[in-house]
């Protein structure tokens, strides 16, 4: 079986040639590769991100996906096309396939390995001098010498100076890391994995659950309409409290990620257009880089403490507890799915499936609608639905 490098081949990197002898076992989740026309494309890292299940690719495995990929009865848009290509390995010679053909082939390829082995000694050593886990030079995804921004250096500011060419740059999609800071200690606070929001948050929505149960069932808890005339507030108001919070979620959910994180910044401000890549222009700019798909604990903080500030100041204090972790609960659910929205692989036909197509379509191709992200509700009366599409 031929084993290829991990590693995507940089636009200077000649293209292998493969039989199909060598493309037919690569049939599995440990090694799963397609073509379109005669490329051949690696596509095992892949198969947990397809919107449509690893199944949709497991079984056109070493075929032709170029009717998948024109439809119907799913077109797939130009950035998905542009995905595909960052798996590309090489190309197919469907005339090589016999015995001599391939003994050939292999005498050609030890005698070119020869030719190029003083070539290799000496990128060796530069390789050795360089992090042997850095994860730039497992994922070559972008052309390093074309591209708009150098990625080789902390990208946060120099985003700013791409200005009217911000917009449709950050909306193509490439599948490596992202550096946003040299400092790695502003590196560091910017990335957080997944498990810190319910270890964080959890803890503080029971507390805040048990504390309104406890208050409410005492029946000491009163509702003051004048000084004359005040309603008791029965333990039963919770748990419709709890779910208007949550609902009130949903709906600031939709709001902050259409207003804020979908705005357009002005091609003359490099803050503007700094401030929205950290928000959330590298998570449209690298959607699977896992380190970055839930906000970390100390920003999320600052709308959690906003929103509580809020209802503590419009609201009477219990009705204020109820809503507001309802709400919280809301969020941490709501970091949880987009997580999994991501890296999942939800059974074909359920609704978290649902969601995950549509959610990667917004990201491919709809990014100016989908705003929706646990539920697609608050998209329909504010006319950002994505058309509904089978996979």
């Amino acid at each position: 079986m031929v084993r290829v490098s991990t590693a995507r081949m940089s636009s200077s990197t000649p293209p292998r040639v493969f039989t199909e002898r060598e493309v037919a076992p690569h049939c599995s989740k440990d090694s799963c590769w397609v073509l379109h026309g005669t490329r051949v494309y690696d596509v095992t890292t892949f198969l947990r991100m397809h919107p449509g299940g690893e199944a949709l690719i497991l079984r056109r495995s070493g075929k032709d996906v170029s009717p998948e990929l024109e439809g119907p009865p799913h077109r797939h848009s130009e950035n998905a096309r542009r995905w595909l290509e960052q798996y590309y390995i090489g190309e197919l010679d469907r005339d090589s396939g016999s015995d001599e053909a391939q003994t050939l082939r292999e005498r050609r390829k030890a005698s070119e390995q020869t030719e190029g082995e003083t070539a290799e000694q000496m990128t060796d050593v530069k390789v050795k001098e360089e992090d042997e886990n850095d994860p730039y030079r497992l994922c070559n995804s972008v052309d390093l010498d074309k591209d708009l921004v150098d990625w080789r250096k902390p990208l946060a500011w120099q985003v700013g100076h791409l200005r009217e060419k911000y917009d449709a740059w950050v909306h193509q999609p490439v599948d490596r890391p992202i550096r946003l800071f040299g400092n790695p200690f502003l590196e560091a606070g910017t990335k957080t994995s997944w498990y810190w929001v319910p270890v964080v948050w959890l803890p503080l929505v029971f507390y805040l659950t048990w504390y309104c149960c406890t208050t409410l069932a005492k029946g000491t808890t009163k509702l003051v309409l004048t000084s004359d005339i005040s309603i008791s507030i029965p333990i039963y108001v919770f748990p419709p409290l709890f779910l208007m919070g949550w609902f009130l979620w949903s709906f600031l959910e939709y709001c902050i990620h259409r207003f804020v994180f979908h705005m357009k910044p002005p091609a003359h401000n490099y803050y503007l257009i700094m401030l929205h890549f950290l928000l959330h222009g590298q998570h449209h700019k690298s959607p699977f880089d896992g380190s970055r798909l839930v906000f970390p604990p100390g920003v999320s903080s600052l709308v959690v403490g906003s929103l509580y500030i809020i209802l503590r100041n419009i609201l009477p204090e219990i009705f204020a507890l109820s809503l507001f972790v309802g709400g919280l609960c809301g969020y941490v659910v709501y970091d949880m799915i987009h997580y999994y929205l991501h890296y999942g692989s939800p059974k074909r036909g359920s609704y978290m499936y649902t969601l995950k197509a549509y959610h990667v379509k917004h990201h491919f191709e709809h990014q100016k609608a989908g705003f929706g992200i646990t539920t697609k509700f608050w998209d329909r009366p504010f006319n950002t639905l994505i058309p509904d599409e089978k996979f």
